[in-house]
């Protein structure tokens, strides 16, 4: 090994060392924070979900009493059937519309800088500002045909689809360029000159290229189209409403405003809705984790 390479490896030791030494100090203060704001509270709502409270400290062990009324709450289960259906739209809609408008503003047309900077805006307003200004452009169409967003859970299901897609389209849509000026132009420059079309072009080598991106856009897709909370509250609260076997039924509420609302029932539900709070992050939980792995996967055989 020459001189030099040992200097080298000297001087990376001699910088790395100091960092080994010191890292804890600057990790400890971060790690504290995240255990008290995150990991005790999480342990505290699992005991919680198990428990009838008003405050957390009266709360008095119930067992699973609270899951057991989470199985005959009509209401709970029409919030999961509207909040899967939901999710599966928004991840097709957003995705679909950001990457292709990702696609056409990459292909070097003009203004794209600006049109970037348009689609990206919406993002950057809050849910519950977002939820009144839709509610009343939408009441202001359908006041034509003599009805108005709530009054029909079609409506209202459709108007949070437009809602969401609005705001979320903007921010995906950068992730995907950032894909998307990542692929190598001699790639594609190469397949060009052997006489691929532009659907080949798109099929063969830009979507295996920008897998990692839509594993990011899917990911975040999903999480947020099952989070969503105050679109939801803002622009419908969960109207029109039904009777069913006895029970109020939300026609348009999703699973977080579902919890909320249970939540608010009573003292005696508080419980109820903490044990589904814990079952919503499961399950959220769960399908962030598959879908993960579905999609690395299409990026480690490609």
């Amino acid at each position: 090994m020459s001189k030099k390479t040992d200097r080298a490896a000297l001087n990376s030791e001699l910088i790395r060392r100091p960092i080994k030494r010191w890292a804890p100090l600057f990790i400890l203060p971060v790690f504290i924070c995240f255990c008290i704001g995150f990991v005790w509270p999480f342990i505290q709502g699992i005991y919680l979900s198990f428990c009838n409270f008003n405050v957390p400290s009266d709360a008095t062990w119930v067992g699973l009493q609270n899951y057991q009324k989470i199985w005959s709450d009509v209401g709970f289960w029409n919030a999961f059937k509207n909040t899967a259906a939901f999710a599966v739209v928004s991840i097709i809609l957003i995705n679909v519309v950001a990457f292709g408008i990702a696609y056409a503003l990459t292909q070097k047309m003009w203004g794209s800088n600006l049109f970037r900077t348009v689609f990206f805006m919406p993002n950057l307003i809050g849910g519950v500002v977002l939820g009144y200004i839709w509610s009343m452009i939408f009441d202001g169409i359908l006041k034509h045909y003599s009805t108005y967003l709530t009054a029909n859970s079609t409506y209202g299901f459709w108007g949070l689809v437009v809602l969401v897609a609005w705001q979320q389209i903007g921010y995906m849509m950068i992730i995907y360029i950032a894909g998307l000026q990542s692929i190598p132009e001699d790639m594609l420059e190469a397949a060009r000159i052997d006489g691929a079309s532009g659907r080949q072009i798109l099929f063969k080598i830009v979507l295996p290229n920008v897998m990692p991106s839509i594993t990011t856009c899917t990911f975040l897709t999903l999480t947020n189209s099952f989070k969503l909370f105050d679109q939801n509250l803002a622009l419908t609260g969960g109207a029109p409403s039904v009777i069913m076997n006895g029970a109020k039924i939300n026609q348009t509420e999703l699973l977080a405003l579902n919890i909320y609302s249970t939540y608010n029932i009573n003292k005696n539900y508080h419980g109820v809705a903490q044990a589904k709070a814990v079952i919503f992050f499961l399950l959220v939980a769960v399908l962030a984790i598959a879908q993960q792995a579905a999609t690395r996967s299409k990026e480690v055989q490609q």
